[in-house]
């Protein structure tokens, strides 16, 4: 009886946290927003083919979040759809609350059929363009949507104030529609490379003038002429770099990923899997028809031809009286090739945070935690034959350790001290130092472990990450990191193998981008910094979701400070059950759930 009475009175102390928590940050927050988000299947014919997929509130992509800079967000997700889901707010950083931050298997389990959940989106330092989407297996396809963070009221842009925005939201079109995952589970149950791969691009769930069937439904952007306009630009292609370029029209970049940038003047942009971009484009052209196209920058081996070759295409069309008998124009001149790596390059390069006076930065100089991570493809052993055809299945690790999913979120275990869900082993190094980017390299370095392996690190740590890409396997590629729960600033790009006495020469400590997702080069590295100061679980993964799949990623786990401020907050009353096992099918699972209600 006393453990009994124990177990209630931490429920209650917990309740009460919980509610006082909620009210100071309804006192904090400039202002509060509500969202109800239904996921449910509807049919939707792209390229002359209808499909089943499951959506937010009957459109694609779903809706758009707006708010302001310290306002707080509410969202209750309706699911009822036929399986679990979650929903991660991507570039929120969540201070002190994972418990809203919704990877699967990270921080939470899935939200089940029929059920209703509600997150907590707390925006704090953001301001731009972020956006949100599903984060469980590939779901994301068709799940996902912006977030616009206006400046708070009473303040400005750091340019001056656009005649108009417009958003551009990027998407993938899969065949399989409503069975992508299943799809998905089978190739990765078999051990093979053969995951689903898109067939085509979107923007704004549409692909444009150059795809049977879609002519009639190519978006259209309308422009006054001399008026400038704020493109909002988002990359929710599920795995893959994007080039875009408008026909004779410049872009100016003044913001990434929630944060503003020094203006550049670029006739393309290249964005990386899960980044965003704010550009500003003047209309002082003829007035007329412009095309705005996207085309796959494609990192893998030259002889590798399975990747999207079609463009998708929206128009920037000009108000007023002119001929639409001519087509619009489109960027040939300026829309770099599929493998254009130095056009790729000379974009990255440019990359600056404002740092003024108002948007300061903070590049932690005093470093007391080092890593260096490898990004690589690689194999692992299958017991017991369990691989269709094969001994070994394909994987991609960290440090030589390919992800697991655990059958009980680590955020909950660390909270709740379960042992046996994951080990505070993630090195600091791979276990062998090689030519990392050489070519020829011997199969034996890919042999890999596959673990629930975290990395551990005291609040308020001061970090740097470099991250290096390998040629193991002859399989290099851009590896778009995402970390959860943090912005950082990556200091330093570079390619071919990183050298620790002359790269960090180079570093820019002075105004590096300030972002939450960053593409490590093909054969290159790139170097990040910074503060752990956000306590919790936190997912680190490459954004290109095959790579994701097969076990690119880790999570940080961020201790508590010393006081209520700098402590991770209680978990609310109700989090998902972690119930579903990937070797039952969800109807059995979803049964068992009905059953336990």
């Amino acid at each position: 009886m006393a453990k009994s009475s124990s177990n209630s009175s931490n429920i209650f102390l917990a309740a009460v946290l919980l509610f006082f928590g909620n009210v100071f940050l309804r006192a904090q927050a400039s202002d509060v927003h509500y969202y109800d988000f239904v996921l449910r299947e509807i049919n939707v014919t792209r390229n002359c083919t209808t499909n089943t997929i499951l959506v937010v509130n009957d459109s694609l992509p779903g809706p758009t979040i707006q708010a302001r800079k310290g306002d707080l967000v509410y969202v209750k997700v309706h699911n009822q759809g036929p399986y679990g889901v979650t929903l991660h707010w991507h570039g929120v950083k969540q201070p002190q609350n994972p418990w809203s931050d919704g990877p699967e298997y990270i921080t939470q389990c899935a939200i089940p059929p029929g059920i209703n959940f509600t997150y907590e989106v707390n925006l704090t330092d953001e301001e731009g363009t972020i956006w949100w989407h599903a984060h469980n297996e590939w779901t994301r396809s068709t799940v996902y949507g912006a977030i616009v963070i206006l400046p708070r009221e009473g303040s400005n842009f750091p340019f001056t104030t656009p005649d108009g925005e417009h958003l551009i939201l990027l998407g993938s079109w899969f065949n399989e529609g409503i069975s992508l995952n299943k799809a998905l589970e089978m190739e990765l149950s078999a051990g093979t490379n053969h995951v689903p791969r898109a067939t085509g691009f979107l923007i704004n769930g549409q692909y444009g003038d150059f795809v049977p069937c879609s002519n009639e439904t190519t978006p259209h952007f309308s422009v006054d002429y001399g008026k400038t306009y704020l493109f909002r630009i988002v990359n929710a292609a599920v795995g893959s770099e994007m080039f875009i370029s408008i026909a004779d029209h410049n872009m100016t970049l003044v913001g990434m990923d929630g944060a503003y940038t020094k203006p550049i003047v670029v006739s393309y942009l290249m964005i990386v899997s899960g980044q965003t971009m704010d550009v500003l484009v003047t209309a002082n052209q003829s007035p007329g028809r412009y095309y705005l196209a996207a085309q796959e920058f494609s990192t893998e081996d030259i002889d590798f031809t399975d990747y999207v070759h079609e463009v998708a295409t929206a128009i920037i069309q000009y108000k007023g009286n002119f001929s639409l008998t001519s087509p619009p124009s489109y960027p040939n001149d300026t829309l770099p090739l599929y493998h254009d790596y130095s056009a790729a390059a000379s974009f990255i390069q440019q990359l600056r945070s404002l740092a003024s006076e108002e948007h300061t930065v903070d590049v932690p100089r005093n470093v007391t935690t080092r890593m260096f991570i490898t990004a690589s493809p690689n194999h692992v052993a299958c017991p017991d034959d369990s691989c269709y055809f094969d001994d070994y299945k394909v994987a991609t690790t960290l440090n030589n350790i390919s992800w697991e999913d655990p059958s009980v979120d680590v955020l909950q275990a660390y909270y709740r001290n379960i042992s046996g869900v994951y080990t505070t082993d993630f090195p600091d190094l791979p276990p062998v130092m090689y030519n990392f980017t050489g070519d020829d390299l011997s199969t034996s370095l890919a042999d890999a472990a596959q673990g629930t392996s975290v990395k551990v690190l005291n609040y308020n740590e001061t970090v740097e990450i470099v991250f290096q890409g390998t040629n193991l396997l002859d399989q290099s590629e851009y590896h778009p990191m995402h970390m959860h729960g943090y912005s950082f600033y990556v200091i330093g790009v570079g390619f071919g193998n990183f050298d620790n006495e002359t790269d960090p020469q180079m570093y820019n400590l002075v105004d590096p981008p300030k972002v939450n997702t960053f593409g490590v080069p093909k054969r290159g590295w790139a170097a990040i910094r910074f503060r752990a100061n956000n306590p919790g679980v936190w997912y680190w993964h490459c954004h290109i979701d095959r790579h994701m799949s097969w076990g690119m990623s880790t999570a940080f786990i961020v201790k508590n400070g010393d006081t209520e401020e700098t402590s991770m907050r209680p978990p609310p009353s109700y989090m998902p059950p972690c119930i579903a096992s990937k070797d039952k099918p969800y109807g059995e699972i979803d049964r068992t759930l009905k059953g336990d209600i």
